[in-house]
């Protein structure tokens, strides 16, 4: 059943890349510029990318703007979502959410203890959903976050995500 959901999933997703931080920019951002390379590598499309400082206000204009674009359909957002009281992005996105995607956090809190960080995958709160029927994937920062989530879950499903999200849907 798995290849049957696969097998319709749309090849070529248009993406936003949102990187959230304080310090970096387009020169400096090693993550964002990895999402970008990694999706483009699979064939999607790269139709905005864009370095936010981590604010709530910030954040969340810009994801509504992106999420109104009719050239995206998946938004990948990474940095910002730690326990620092800098790291806004959570609780940024998370109000927007038509739907939540819980097994995108979990899955990828369980591959960050057994693949990477081990206990200390605890503190990643790493969250998925959909807003304005695009899919919304938020993950930590570092690089090797952003490569774990995309190689192992984003990548493997985005198409599939974007295929359900609107095949009932003929607005998009």
């Amino acid at each position: 059943m798995l290849n049957d959901h696969r097998q319709h999933a749309k090849g070529c997703v248009k993406c936003a890349v949102l990187t959230v931080s304080d310090t970096r920019t387009k020169e400096t951002d090693k993550s964002g510029q990895l999402m970008v390379e990694l999706l483009e590598k699979h064939g999607h499309s790269i139709e905005q990318y864009e370095v936010i400082q981590d604010e709530i206000t910030l954040i969340q204009e810009m994801i509504k703007r992106v999420c109104a674009n009719n050239n995206v359909e998946a938004v990948l957002i990474n940095g910002g979502t730690g326990i620092a009281s800098r790291d806004v992005t959570i609780e940024a996105i998370q109000p927007l959410f038509a739907k939540e995607i819980p097994g995108f956090g979990e899955l990828f809190r369980m591959l960050s203890y057994q693949l990477d960080i081990g206990s200390a995958s605890m503190l990643s709160r790493a969250v998925a959903g959909v807003v304005n029927n695009r899919v919304v994937f938020s993950t930590p920062g570092s690089s090797k976050a952003v490569k774990l989530a995309m190689e192992e879950l984003i990548l493997p499903e985005l198409g599939h995500a974007v295929r359900e999200i609107t095949k009932d849907n003929k607005a998009i």
